[in-house]
């Protein structure tokens, strides 16, 4: 006696060995021998060979329609699969027609609908139709797949993934036809997607595709602005009045936000009186105005070498500007200060000034360095007021206990023409730096002092112990070597900035502040603030990296010098590039070694470099 039974989902068959009434003992078609509950049969059966009847069950269930089989059985009501075997066949089914039933049953889910041992229901129309219309999408799908994956095989980009690019590349959706193919291409090339797309052509700019995927990330909807109207601007500034002081900017040559300006004024008996005006975009941006939600979304211009993403819009920027001989309003705090540059008096005003010049550093630099302050000897229109502020300077940067502590450190300037990356080196501590870094030092410092004793809330930068952190509570800044420090220098540029420009505002027009220290307002940009500025300053770096191995590129460098910083970590000569040399022997820091360069991979921003010998300096 054999027995046609179910176990896990699967039609087996066996030979009966042992009946035990509940259980049977049964021996498999190849031998193994089982235990099965007398439950799971469906049906008994003589035969003469188990292999010969599966066969024969199988190759006559794979002539069977499952359609026409739908249509034969009963709609609303369960059934048997002996019911349905005999009205199929016209005749009580004999076993191998019986189960043939049953094979084609369970091999068709999507037509009929399981309902214990033997009994099924026949799916709905609806639903039938629903299911049917899924399997053949999917098939299509698989074909299409399949033939996407042909053409990435050779390197070929479907036209129809054109469309789709910044999505595989960012954020892809992985149910997609073309993710699937081109995850299925990678796992059998043993490549990742992005070196795949770019084999494909696909990837035309490295520089672009890391941009685009920062722009991707941060800025959503893309980096344009919405529509805005600068009609009603210059109704703010019509009553202020206008200073007939002769100011000056210095910024580098790519700078247009230009945010703050200088001017110096002799006074009697020696002394003078100092001007550090910082444009007011606060006085036409309300808050929560339009102007402002961009701003607070932003919340700063996002740096770049060769390039920016600015956190107002141009429009504004170039209406509050403090472009050469433009009226333009600005806050200006005024110190007047005494022939050994001690400060005798400070005063903050709102007005409008027009800028002179706007000096760009590396013009200015020619003639306005230590070796012609050194021999008295500076050729410049500015260049007694250059002078003085840079005496200044040093005895603000002395008073702060800061003395010269900079002069030993690079700073590094990128300048892209056409795809040719120049990439040139700045000793820190330059007479430009100076005066330009100690006057925003003291405005921040002193705006920050000004709100604290007002008792008005303003954003407050302040360091412990190495750790930088911003609240609305003054407290000394132990790097600056100041009492308490407000970011208030650049608003065009940090929404901080902004924030605390408006405070300031308030405060001289005898108005009640924009915020307060319960302001959700505040919070929000504080919070929002310390995230994005330490995404958008790793970006910077991470495309100054990119263009440190762009540089290599061009100029064919193969071997370069290098200096250790640590353990196997070193700092590239001439470029800010750091990186790990695994092959570095034990170095005490400091030391010179040679390296060989290969492999530089601008999509991953990686190369790999060998250690040569160490360089005897």
């Amino acid at each position: 006696m054999n027995v046609f039974y179910e176990e896990a989902g699967t039609f087996k068959v066996g030979a009966v060995l042992l009946d035990n009434n509940s259980s049977l003992q049964v021996e498999a078609i190849h031998g193994k021998r089982s235990k099965i509950k007398a439950a799971s049969v469906l049906f008994q059966f003589e035969t003469h060979s188990l292999l010969e009847f599966m066969q024969d069950a199988q190759k006559l269930a794979d002539e069977l329609d499952a359609n026409f089989l739908w249509e034969c059985s009963a709609q609303d009501t369960e059934f048997s699969n002996t019911s349905l075997a005999a009205e199929y066949f016209g005749h009580a089914p004999t076993p191998i027609e019986a189960a043939a039933i049953l094979l084609l049953l369970q091999s068709a889910p999507m037509y009929f609908y399981k309902k214990g041992p033997g009994r099924y229901k026949a799916a709905p129309p609806d639903a039938l139709k629903a299911a049917l219309a899924s399997q053949e999408k999917k098939q299509r799908q698989a074909a299409l797949q399949a033939q996407y994956a042909e053409q990435l095989k050779r390197f070929s980009l479907p036209e129809e993934f054109n469309s789709h690019i910044n999505s595989l590349l960012y954020k892809p959706d992985k149910n997609s036809v073309e993710w699937k193919a081109l995850e299925s291409v990678c796992s059998e090339m043993k490549l990742s997607i992005v070196e795949l797309l770019d084999k494909c052509g696909a990837i035309p700019s490295t520089h672009d595709y890391h941009f685009n995927q920062f722009i991707w990330e941060h800025f959503p909807n893309g980096i344009g602005f919405k529509e805005h109207s600068l009609s009603n601007l210059s109704q703010n500034f019509a009553d202020l009045p206008t200073s007939d002081i002769v100011a000056f900017s210095i910024d580098d040559a790519t700078t247009t936000e230009i945010d703050d300006a200088f001017s110096v004024t002799q006074l009697p008996f020696g002394s003078f009186r100092i001007g550090i005006h910082i444009a007011a975009p606060a006085l036409g941006i309300p808050v929560e105005s339009e102007l402002d939600k961009i701003a607070a979304t932003r919340l700063s211009t996002v740096y770049l070498p060769g390039n920016k993403v600015t956190m107002l819009p141009d429009d504004i920027i170039n209406y509050f500007t403090l472009s050469e001989n433009s009226l333009n309003p600005v806050v200006s705090l005024y110190l007047d200060v005494s022939d050994d540059f001690s400060i005798v008096r400070c005063e903050s005003k709102i007005e409008r000034i027009k800028v002179a010049a706007n000096l760009r550093s590396h013009l200015l630099e020619k003639s306005f360095n230590e070796t012609a302050i050194n021999k008295g000897n500076v050729h410049h229109p500015f260049s007694t007021e250059l002078v003085l502020l840079w005496k200044f300077a040093c005895k603000m940067e002395a008073l702060r206990g800061k003395t010269s502590d900079n002069n030993d450190k690079i700073d590094y300037t990128f300048d892209i023409q056409n795809d040719h990356i120049t990439i040139s080196e700045r000793r820190r501590g330059s007479p430009i730096d100076k005066v330009v870094s100690e006057l925003m030092i003291f405005v921040n410092t002193e705006w920050g002092k000004l709100l604290s004793d007002a008792g008005i809330t303003g954003i407050f930068r302040s360091q412990n112990n190495s750790k930088v952190k911003m609240s609305t509570s003054p407290a000394p800044h132990q790097g600056l070597g100041v009492s308490q420090y407000a970011w208030s220098s650049s608003p065009m540029r940090r929404y901080v900035d902004l924030i605390n420009q408006r405070q300031i505002i308030s405060l001289l027009r005898g108005e009640t502040p924009f915020y307060n220290k319960e302001s959700n307002l505040l919070k929000i940009a504080i919070t929002d603030f310390d995230i994005y500025y330490g995404i958008y300053n790793e970006f910077q770096r991470t495309m100054e990296r990119y263009w440190c191995l762009r540089w290599l590129i061009q100029e064919n460098i193969d071997t370069i010098h290098a200096q250790v910083i640590k353990e196997n970590l070193v700092k590239f000569d001439h470029l800010p590039l750091i990186t790990r040399i695994t092959s570095l022997p034990e170095m005490t820091p400091g030391a010179y070694v040679k390296l060989k360069l290969s492999k530089i991979n601008l999509l991953e921003r990686t190369l790999h470099a060998e250690f040569l010998q160490k360089i005897n300096t």
